[in-house]
């Protein structure tokens, strides 16, 4: 009687074992599974992560403040990445918190990309603007060049008309008497005379007219009165001078050289001048 009490307590015993061995089959099992799930989450989660360092490797911006923002978030997924790796899958807060950070670098990234883009679009409008603006600079650059050539050409038209010109140039000696003479030791003075022609374009008012007399070996006659004038930029001497009221109208004028101690035989060249225009030249013969 006491063996079969025994048996039965030894059966219960065993099938008490058994259902415990196949709970804690059970709970193995599935804690092995759930691990591996965990374990693909974060795989996943990884892999993620590193296709969203890719995608932010690949953008890039022509404006410094926004190459520093993308250099910012670069770091904080790589961070992200390797406090992901180090930590276990069955930490589910942490690897909930990564999650969300990855969601919130998504959504930083996606404005990221509107933000190039936007750039993108408004600098090539702004350049696109800049090549109008400088097309249009050029042509206005042309446009004036032109008009300034045309009124440069207009003033020097004007400028070349305004210029007082002479005709009859005319040189000649004279003796004691007042009478023209030809004779190199009797003459006494030079007389040069020359018309101003009519030019109502010409400067009116006060217009002094000079004289340069050569010898025949080109040397300059000069009495001790003579004066310095601007002539293109250079100082000239001349033997004499005249002023004269120039207010248009044709004026004829004598220029007389006076008190030169001798006059040599040969060819005296007489050149005409005002401080705006060369007026012409002659020659007179003495013999």
């Amino acid at each position: 009687m006491e063996d079969q009490k025994l048996k039965k307590i030894m059966y219960v015993l065993a099938a008490v074992a058994v259902v415990l061995a196949g709970v804690l089959a059970y709970i193995w099992y599935d804690k092995y599974t759930v691990e591996k799930e965990l374990e693909s989450e974060k795989a996943d989660l990884i892999g993620q992560l590193n296709t969203l360092n890719d995608d932010y490797a690949s953008l890039s911006s022509d404006y410094e403040d926004v190459n520093l923002q993308l250099d910012s978030s670069r770091l904080e997924v790589q961070l992200l990445i390797e406090k992901l790796t180090k930590t276990e899958a069955t930490n589910r807060a942490k690897i909930r918190q990564y999650e969300r950070e990855l969601g919130t670098l998504r959504t930083v990234m996606r404005g990221y990309v509107k933000q190039i883009d936007s750039l993108h679009s408004l600098n090539k409008q702004l350049t696109a603007d800049a090549a109008e603006a400088r097309r249009e600079a050029a042509e206005n650059r042309r446009r004036s060049e032109e008009l300034s050539k045309t009124v440069e050409d207009l003033s020097g038209q004007v400028a070349a008309g305004a210029v007082i010109k002479a005709r009859g140039l005319r040189a000649e000696a004279y003796n004691a008497s007042n009478k023209v003479t030809d004779r190199s030791s009797r003459v006494k003075y030079l007389l040069a005379t020359l018309n101003l022609v009519e030019n109502d374009l010409a400067e009116k008012g006060p217009v002094t007219v000079y004289i340069r007399v050569k010898d025949p070996e080109g040397i300059l006659l000069l009495n001790g009165t003579q004066k310095a004038f601007e002539y293109n930029g250079e100082t000239m001497i001349c033997s004499a001078s005249r002023e004269v009221d120039y207010q248009g109208s044709e004026v004829e004028l004598g220029i007389y050289l006076n008190d030169i101690p001798e006059y040599a035989k040969g060819i005296y060249t007489v050149e005409a001048f005002t401080s705006q225009t060369f007026l012409g030249t002659t020659e007179l013969m003495l013999r």
